[in-house]
């Protein structure tokens, strides 16, 4: 065998015939999935400061002195 019998023997082996499309789908199905879940993370906490206004206001009303910017330049 001589080296051109052999490259042309590896290259027959190594040709591949298929839908390269159908065989990559997977890869942007696992991409929509997990957008999706960061999304859905994203909406979870949404308007999550609402939630807890009483607190928030309560905690304003002791720390008012500490939460003035200071005077002056």
């Amino acid at each position: 065998m001589t080296v051109a019998t052999i490259a042309a023997a590896a290259a027959e082996a190594a040709e591949h015939h298929g839908n390269v499309q159908a065989e990559t789908f997977i890869f942007g199905v696992i991409a929509m999935v997990a957008f999706l879940a960061l999304a859905l993370v994203t909406v979870s906490f949404r308007n999550v400061a609402n939630r807890h206004a009483p607190k928030a206001e309560a905690y304003a009303k002791t720390h008012a002195a500490e939460l003035q910017p200071p005077h002056g330049h």
